[in-house]
């Protein structure tokens, strides 16, 4: 019995369509790096994803006195999207660290499809606890302001 191996169109077309998902999920493509948002917000959960650790969050207003809501009165959830958990752990960045109602600042790329997440984009700061930094300012200017991996908090620009 001999068995040929020779090209199929459809099985390379099928293998296409299974790869493309794998290759997108690592394509910073999805983030807009023309623009960088600055936000000071309370977590609200962290997802300890193996790839891409995730802190969602209720960004604060300009006063930093309340969280931003939404028509609804329900705070307006964002996400910042990092390197794997093992990473961020390095940072500081963990569920444990960053328990529900931790304040912190960071600057992130957003996505293109203007979904409220991004990825993070400079360093992260986290304030000590129940202190929120002064109206429009960040973590990064309240003393015992931690910092969570190398770098300053990143400039916005639009």
């Amino acid at each position: 019995m001999t068995i040929r191996f020779g090209f199929n169109p459809r099985l390379a077309v099928a293998l296409a369509l299974v790869a493309a998902p794998a290759l997108a999920h690592h394509s910073f493509a999805i983030y807009n790096n023309e623009v960088t948002k600055v936000f000071t917000g309370v977590v609200t959960r962290v997802n300890p994803d193996a790839n891409h650790l995730q802190v969602f969050f209720a960004p604060m207003n300009a006063d930093r006195t309340n969280v931003e809501r939404g028509p609804d009165g329900k705070p307006i959830i964002w996400a910042v999207e990092m390197a794997g958990s093992a990473q961020a752990a390095t940072d500081g960045i963990s569920v444990a660290s960053f328990p529900p109602g931790t304040i912190f600042s960071v600057g992130m790329h957003p996505l293109r499809s203007g979904e409220n997440a991004g990825a993070r984009e400079g360093g992260l700061f986290s304030c000590p606890a129940k202190t929120p930094p002064a109206a429009g300012q960040h973590c990064d200017s309240v003393q015992g302001g931690k910092p969570h991996g190398a770098g300053k908090l990143a400039d916005a620009k639009n």
